[in-house]
């Protein structure tokens, strides 16, 4: 499905932690692999959830730091299903380059590389070095506006906000908003808000119903009757964090789970709006040139 073109670049988050984004991340885009894409997770968290989602020891390996800093090709810290590394368990067509404490240190770290540096700048070069080699690539970013996080915001073509049932999710969504149309105004203008996944629903409890159906009703693209509360939601379940303790995801440990099957129709959802608007665009290319 790579295109000339490359790769979808997605970021996901919420300015707000504990609300499913790296379990969000990791599911998506095992779901995709699972539709024959071939999906890169660039884990952009110091608290490295992704790396770890995967039983990938933080700093037994390069990765994000190393990339942003410029010391190594992005494509050398490439981890794949073929490093047998013990505990690791990444799924044939999903890659990762993990992250590491060390990323707590990166603003002074690139500050003493160039003072000049921009958070667009930083995730440019590699970016474009990994486009042609997969149909989507996820940036998990951390739950606050540290320099990855803005890095993520300034070179994502489109971005995916998580949020839970919890009025503080709500809340951290409004920020993200704010961040996306703060990106936009500042050097990436075709940035597009893919959609919000609302996860851990438990239908049972009236907050978790009047909060989705807030989002739902709150969150829609300019003047658009269509919200952009994505259609699937994520249900809560005990058995998410059984799959994150062995290092793996439902795909693997739970393939026929309700959980799993609407990670399924999340990704069909999360395809279809993206090739909406490919589409879209395309038409008004041709209205341009034509």
């Amino acid at each position: 499905m790579v295109g000339f073109s490359g790769a979808r670049i997605v970021g996901v988050g919420n300015q707000k932690g504990g609300v499913g984004k790296t379990t969000n991340t990791v599911h998506i885009a095992r779901a995709l692999v699972e539709l024959g894409r071939k999906v890169l997770i660039i884990d952009l968290d110091m608290n490295h959830g992704a790396t770890r989602h995967f039983g990938v020891e933080p700093e037994a390996f390069l990765g994000s730091f190393e990339m942003l800093l410029g010391e190594e090709p992005a494509e050398n810290l490439v981890l794949t299903s073929a490093d047998n590394a013990e505990g690791m368990h990444l799924p044939v067509g999903l890659d990762l380059i993990p992250a590491a404490r060390k990323l707590e240190n990166i603003d002074k770290a690139l500050g003493a590389t160039s003072k000049f540096m921009t958070p667009q700048e930083v995730l440019k070069a590699p970016l474009l070095s990994l486009r042609g080699k997969y149909d989507y690539i996820f940036l998990d970013t951390a739950p606050n506006a540290t320099f990855p996080t803005l890095a993520a915001y300034m070179n994502a073509q489109y971005f995916i906000l998580s949020a839970m049932p919890d009025p503080f999710a709500i809340a951290g969504l409004n920020d993200a908003l704010r961040d996306i149309n703060d990106a936009r105004s500042r050097g990436n203008p075709a940035l597009v808000l893919l959609g919000v996944v609302v996860s851990a629903v438990d239908k049972r409890t009236s907050l978790a119903n009047s909060l989705a159906e807030f989002v739902d009703s709150s969150f829609r693209t300019g003047g658009s009757p269509e919200s952009i509360k994505f259609r699937t939601n994520i249900g809560r379940s005990t058995v998410i964090p059984l799959t994150q303790k062995v290092g793996k995801t439902l795909f693997e440990t739970h393939s026929t789970h309700k959980v799993t099957d609407q990670y399924r129709a999340l990704a069909a959802e999360i395809e279809e709006r993206v090739l909406k608007l490919e589409a879209s665009q395309c038409e008004a290319k041709v209205v341009v040139h034509g």
